[in-house]
């Protein structure tokens, strides 16, 4: 059993994109040293790897001597979270948060294993209205959430290699950021 896990994470790892996450991870990095906001939004386990992003991109990944980058991740105000979806409902928990933070050419990145989620899906069409790009990191397409971003990396598998999996793009992305900004590469 341990095994069939540990064939089905590689497989799942041999067919991600690399030259996708990294392209992503440049535009990125030019949003963010451009003055740019990344707010990211996801539910359950993708919360997790939400407010490990924004974590790693407020404080450092690998480089000690890295500007601190604006990043929010959207669940993590639990204050508005739950004001938010005891006068609004759950499905407005994010967008009512983009409308309040986003600003145009900021972007959002919706992290979601099933592609699925109703607040994740109106939280997209709340930062397109706001000019926003919208990136997603999903479960395996077509989806919901994939159709709705301007780009997607989606990765196929079980909920667990799914996860697994958004954790190594959140660290490539992060070791792409760290790259361009120490390069100056940045815009």
């Amino acid at each position: 059993m341990l095994e069939e896990h540990l064939d089905a994470l590689f497989l799942a790892l041999g067919q991600l994109d690399v030259r996708h996450v990294e392209r992503l991870g440049r535009r990125l990095a030019d949003l963010l040293a451009g003055d740019g906001r990344l707010l990211v939004a996801g539910n359950g386990g993708s919360a997790a790897h939400a407010q490990h992003l924004t974590a790693e991109l407020v404080g450092r990944y690998r480089d000690p001597y890295r500007a601190p980058c604006s990043a929010i991740a959207l669940h993590a105000d639990t204050s508005s979270v739950t004001a938010v979806a005891n006068d609004f409902g759950w499905d407005d928990v994010f967008a009512r948060q983009i409308c309040a933070h986003g600003r145009p050419g900021d972007a959002l990145l919706a992290i979601s294993t099933s592609g699925q989620s109703t607040n994740l899906l109106r939280a997209t069409d709340a930062a397109r209205d706001r000019s926003m790009h919208t990136w997603a990191l999903t479960g395996a397409a077509p989806n919901p959430l994939f159709e709705h971003s301007d780009e997607t990396i989606s990765v196929g598998g079980s909920t667990a290699t799914v996860q697994e999996v958004h954790q190594v793009v959140v660290h490539l992305l992060c070791q792409v950021v760290d790259d361009r900004l120490q390069s100056g590469a940045a815009r």
